[in-house]
């Protein structure tokens, strides 16, 4: 093939690639835009046939029903609190372990790495007694806290940020500080973080995106519906007797919003962070 036919082909490869893209875009915003049609319309068209793809009229009626059932922003609060703590202590512990094992040497450094990572295949469901007798004697039972604190540690962000740290952070930049004077902490403060902030941006995604949908531990620990996070509050929409579809789905709707938001803030460091193959 000439160098002429391989430059008239690359714009139709392009437009195909594009199209692709589209479609599968459109593939995954579908099930948000069916649960937006479903949070307006009333309960009986969740099950009708054809089924209902356009957006009706009952989008505040059926969050005015959410609301009376349930402390839907006091929830709110209390997932965005949950969720905005652990991802905070989880980017400061990852960063601060993943420096460690991608720039120090130390005794048994990859035996406590491998150690970590392989708490990762261990289900959270076969610890959920222990860790709640654990909570219980901790006093932290039906608290925001007993919530947060098993998330604190978080193996995949560990492992994130040392391959991260490790190919961005040139370590002749780190000697070069630790000749100027510099402690390992402040190599790290002003140094690393400046770097790898794109890598904060993903996994902070990551760890909000988790933390908001977790479910399980939340509605073991909490009892009192003052401490319910959103999941745990739109549990309680369920009624056997009477499934309001639409109020169900106009919830989870609303509680979907912040992560859009949370995404679309840092989208650009998210994707810096992906297509980024080079030391800065």
């Amino acid at each position: 093939m000439s160098k002429v036919e391989k430059r008239r082909s690359t714009p139709v490869s392009r437009i195909l690639i594009y199209v692709l893209l589209s479609i599968v875009s459109l593939f995954s915003l579908f099930p948000f835009y069916w649960m937006f049609v479903m949070a307006t319309s009333p309960s009986s068209a969740y099950n009708s046939i054809p089924p209902t793809v356009t957006p009706g009229r009952l989008l505040v009626d059926n969050f005015m029903k959410v609301l009376d059932k349930i402390d839907f922003f006091q929830a709110m609060w209390n997932s965005f609190v949950v969720c905005s703590v652990v991802t905070i202590v989880v980017l400061f512990i990852s960063s601060l372990a993943g420096f460690a094992f991608a720039k120090f040497k130390f005794r048994g450094k990859n035996i406590l790495f491998t150690a970590i990572l392989l708490t990762m295949i261990i289900p959270p469901q076969l610890g959920l007694i222990p860790q709640y007798f654990l909570i219980s004697k901790a006093g932290f039972l039906d608290t925001l806290p007993g919530v947060m604190i098993l998330f604190f540690l978080n193996p995949l962000g560990i492992f994130l940020m040392r391959q991260y740290i490790s190919e961005s952070v040139p370590d002749e930049l780190i000697e070069a500080a630790k000749i100027d004077g510099c402690s390992n902490f402040k190599i790290y403060r002003s140094i690393v973080l400046p770097i790898i902030l794109p890598a904060f941006a993903t996994l902070g995604i990551i760890v909000f995106s988790a933390a908001w949908g977790e479910f399980l531990w939340q509605f073991t620990v909490l009892r009192d519906p003052e401490k319910y996070t959103i999941q745990v509050a739109l549990a309680q929409l369920s009624n056997t007797q009477n499934v309001d579809f639409g109020m169900i789905l106009s919830g989870v709707f609303w509680a979907t919003v912040p992560l859009l938001i949370i995404f679309l803030l840092f989208n650009r460091l998210f994707i810096s962070s992906i297509t980024e193959g080079s030391v800065k």
